[in-house]
């Protein structure tokens, strides 16, 4: 699939504040979507998430989509086209290919197996048929990319270490402060895992759950997603002394919770414990805060601990869905590329079929003739082909010999005059 396309910024790409200004809400994708349309793009799917925006379109035969693509999501961004490039991926072809069955597959996030991608994908793909911008080629990529990731979750243990870990951070909660139904929880930023994570206690019945956000719009989006409560950025000493859980997910390479800050929040709890959970990489939390008595910090290496899912069974799950994955890939590339194949063959055969019926009719019931006229009717073209292009002005002779090999496997040949094949 030599066409297809992949543009995108995620948190190995871009910064918290780039990814802020180009991630679009879920409102706002399907009018992304028809401005690509109006663009000339006439295939694409835009996969948005808490972490990620990515763009799957297929090249047109006059080219520059990448270039529209990266213009559009600038524009959305208030970003100019250079800038946005500078926090943008692109991939084509077969590389492209891959990272979507990966996607799909939950093999590229934080978290091996996380479920949520998966589902939005599905969303995307959803969005786009309905927005007419899925045709035939990108419809028939998802497809194969969902029925692989369903292989890779049926066949190994990706989908235990997410659930595992949602799983170990409600323990923390119940371990240091009892019944979850008393506890009131802030979420700081979002993404994939901290979302899950956030669901998982939002599922236990907290007593409350508000989520703050840098970005103003991504906390209303995020609220509504876990139906909480919005609260304030920058965070105040105030927020956070309210809360018994606090979950990090900004990732933006900058503490936001201090050691002066914890132990100012802690003398406002009167000394009571706080359970923070840091899932962004890198670190919310300076890691000094977990020497302060009655702060209580886990990270998502501490989580894996408490779930007692080791790291080596994640890779190995993670190795053996790669694995899988990879095979999936090649089965649908191999595929794309027999229907390729298909009318070229049709139009051999219909030749083939006209040569015949054409030599019969001339032979006049005659085999022997008919035979004879049919063999030099359809080594007519070929010898005339290779003979003008073996003279003056023709391919030089690496070309020649790529085509006499492509004869030689097409047909059998043997290697030379006179020599019998076994």
């Amino acid at each position: 699939m030599d066409n297809l396309i992949v543009v995108g910024a995620n948190p190995r790409s871009s910064s918290l504040g780039a990814r802020d200004r180009l991630i679009p809400e879920p409102t706002a994708v399907e009018g992304l979507l028809l401005r690509l349309r109006a663009e000339g793009v006439a295939e694409a799917v835009i996969l948005s998430t808490c972490d990620r925006v990515e763009v799957y379109a297929l090249e047109g035969e006059d080219g520059g989509a990448v270039g529209r693509i990266i213009a559009v999501l600038a524009d959305f961004a208030l970003m100019g086209p250079a800038e946005a490039e500078r926090h943008l991926y692109v991939l084509t072809g077969e590389e492209a290919v891959r990272h979507v069955f990966a996607v799909a597959a939950a093999l590229d996030g934080t978290v091996v197996g996380d479920p949520h991608v998966a589902a939005q994908l599905k969303d995307a793909w959803r969005l786009s048929r309905k927005a007419g911008l899925l045709g035939e080629s990108l419809d028939g990529l998802l497809q194969a990319a969902f029925a692989a990731a369903k292989q890779a979750r049926s066949r190994t243990g990706i989908g235990r270490a997410p659930v595992s870990l949602v799983a170990a951070a409600a323990r923390l909660v119940e371990q240091v402060h009892g019944d979850p139904r008393a506890v009131r929880g802030l979420v700081v930023g979002m993404s994939e895992i901290g979302e899950m994570i956030a669901e998982g206690m939002r599922s236990a019945r907290l007593a409350h759950l508000s989520v703050a956000h840098p970005e103003a719009a991504r906390a209303e989006a995020a609220a509504r997603l876990l139906d909480c409560h919005v609260a304030a950025y920058p965070l105040e000493v105030a927020e956070l002394a309210r809360a018994d859980v606090v979950v990090t997910c900004l990732g933006g390479r900058r503490h936001v919770l201090t050691p002066e800050l914890v132990k100012a929040l802690l003398r406002a709890r009167r000394y009571q414990p706080i359970l923070l959970i840091d899932t962004a990489v890198p670190g919310d939390v300076d890691p000094a805060v977990d020497a302060i008595d009655a702060a209580f910090l886990y990270t998502l290496d501490d989580l894996e601990k408490v779930a007692r899912v080791g790291l080596e069974a994640r890779e190995k799950a993670a190795g053996d869905a790669r694995a899988i994955i990879d095979d999936e890939v090649r089965a649908f590339l191999r595929r794309r590329a027999e229907r390729a194949a298909v009318p070229v063959l049709d139009a051999l055969r219909r030749h083939f079929e006209a040569s015949r019926q054409a030599a019969l009719d001339d032979a006049g019931g005659d085999a022997e003739k008919a035979t004879r006229l049919l063999v030099n009717r359809l080594l007519h073209s070929p010898s005339t082909a290779l003979r003008s292009a073996a003279a003056e002005g023709g391919p030089d002779a690496k070309e020649l010999d790529a085509i006499a090999r492509a004869l030689r496997t097409l047909f059998s040949l043997d290697d030379g005059p006179g020599e019998k094949r076994e």
